[in-house]
C-alpha cells in the first residue's frame, strides 16, 4: 500500500464538499454515496467514469466548506486511491485519513494532465509522471499506520488486539 497507480482526474483550486459529494446526496445511505462523488463539479460525470485506482488531483484547499465526513467516503467509495493537491481543508484530510483514503501534498495540478498514468510512493514522497518525479510531501510514520489499516477505526482495534472478524 506505499505505492499507488492509476490514471489522473484533474481539479481546480477550492473544491469544496458541495462540489465532492452535494447537499442532497447527504440522506443517501453510505452503500449509494458512490455515484454522487463530484456531482457539484465542473467535472459531474465523474462517478460515472471513475475507475477503482484513479487518483485525483486538485489545487489549494481541496476539501473546503462544511466538515462533512461523506465527503471522501464518497470519494473511495468510487474507486478513487489517492487524492494529491497543493493544500487541504484540514478537516478533509483528517476525515480522508480517519477512512484510510490517503492524501498526498504537492503542486501537480497545473503540470499534469487528465488522463496521464501516476505512482506515488507515499514513504518516500514521490510522484512519477510520465517519466518526470515530482515531490510530495511525505506522509507520517502514524499517517501510514493509519492508511495501511484501512482507517482509524481499524488502527484502533488492531492496537487493542480487538479481533476485526468478529
Amino acid at each position: 500500500m506505499n505505492n499507488i497507480k492509476g490514471k489522473i482526474w484533474i481539479f481546480d483550486d477550492n473544491v469544496d464538499t458541495d462540489q465532492i459529494l452535494p447537499g442532497y446526496a447527504m440522506a443517501e445511505e453510505f452503500s449509494q454515496l458512490a455515484k454522487y462523488a463530484m456531482a457539484g463539479s465542473k467535472q459531474a460525470d465523474f462517478a460515472a467514469k471513475v475507475k477503482q485506482g484513479d487518483i485525483l488531483v486538485a489545487g489549494k484547499n481541496f476539501g473546503c466548506g462544511s466538515s462533512r465526513e461523506q465527503a471522501p467516503v464518497a470519494l473511495k467509495a468510487a474507486g478513487v486511491s489517492l487524492i494529491i493537491a497543493q493544500s487541504f481543508a484540514r478537516i478533509f484530510r483528517r476525515n480522508a485519513i480517519n477512512i484510510g483514503l490517503p492524501v498526498l501534498v504537492a503542486d501537480l495540478n497545473k503540470v499534469v494532465q487528465q488522463g496521464n498514468w501516476l505512482e506515488a510512493d507515499l514513504v518516500q514522497g514521490v510522484v512519477a509522471v510520465n517519466d518526470r518525479e515530482f515531490a510530495a510531501k511525505a506522509l507520517s510514520a502514524s499517517v501510514l499506520a493509519t492508511i495501511q489499516a484501512g482507517g482509524l477505526i481499524n488502527r484502533v482495534r488492531q492496537e487493542l488486539g480487538v479481533n476485526l472478524s468478529k
